[in-house]
């Protein structure tokens, strides 16, 4: 699971080359080519409906991480100093983000991917801009437990970002990690969550090669997220890729293939 972590660093090393990027993340590189992902090398030779399949990933990887990021200096900005990454894998936010001073920076994920990601980290000589506390547990286990042990303090707000993390979670599993999520969060907490929109599993699961990132996609977004955040005590706004994308000055050239649903970017504030 952590080596998608490490092709979604290829993806940002990517973006970071352009001139016009959305976001810069200068340890994307390092982490890609660490795993055996050069950010320059070729997209393996595949019929051109993969190849924009592929494409179509790599582009809602993007458009997603610029939304996260915004969402994290909005809370910033509104006094949240708690950050709390959940499956961080290499998200390099803590380095490559400004932080107002007495920010802690909490991530989240299994022992593998933090050690790989140290090791890199190491060898770059990365210096946190914010507190960094990595917490090494499993989101199936006692998570909250771990966090709390590592400091995390739930009276006070929290900006919590799930990124490209509940499509891999059945909907029993989606629903406790919300409700754990939502008894950790004082009134003023910040949440981003990106959802699999509705049709994305047939769309790019269907044919997917055994043991890629789509292979493993088995939850897709509530029909209504906002109503469903709503319930779990979240005032949410959902936003589509494709509205984004536009506002971001990346509009996507196809017109909508059917009638735009609610959205898979989600922001929400717990009151």
């Amino acid at each position: 699971m952590w080596a998608t972590a490490v092709g979604v660093a290829r993806v940002r090393a990517l973006e970071t080359e352009r001139e016009n990027a959305l976001f810069r993340d200068p340890l994307a590189q390092a982490f890609a080519a660490a795993g055996g992902l050069w950010p320059s090398s070729p997209p393996l030779p595949d019929d051109e409906a993969a190849r924009r399949r592929r494409l179509a990933v790599s582009f809602s990887i993007v458009v997603r991480t610029k939304f996260l990021d915004d969402l994290l200096r909005q809370a910033s900005a509104s006094g949240v100093r708690q950050v709390v990454l959940l499956g961080a894998g290499m998200d390099s936010r803590a380095f490559r983000m400004d932080w107002p001073e007495g920010t802690r920076l909490f991530e989240v994920d299994t022992a593998a991917p933090l050690d790989f990601k140290a090791s890199v980290l190491r060898r770059e000589r990365a210096v946190a801009r914010c507190e960094r506390i990595t917490v090494a547990v499993d989101l199936r286990e006692d998570w909250p437990g771990a966090l709390a042990a590592a400091g995390h303090d739930p009276a006070v707000p929290t900006a919590w970002i799930a990124e490209g993390l509940l499509i891999y979670l059945p909907e029993d599993a989606v629903e406790l990690l919300l409700a754990r999520i939502s008894t950790q969060s004082a009134a003023g907490s910040r949440l981003g969550l990106t959802l699999g929109s509705r049709g994305v599993i047939e769309r790019f699961g269907a044919d997917a090669a055994p043991g890629s990132a789509a292979s493993m996609w088995i939850s897709e977004m509530p029909d209504d997220p906002v109503g469903w955040l709503a319930g779990h005590g979240w005032e949410a706004d959902s936003h589509t890729l494709r509205e984004r994308a536009a506002a971001y000055g990346r509009p996507i050239g196809t017109p909508p293939q059917r009638e735009e649903r609610p959205g898979g970017l989600i922001s929400a504030v717990r009151r």
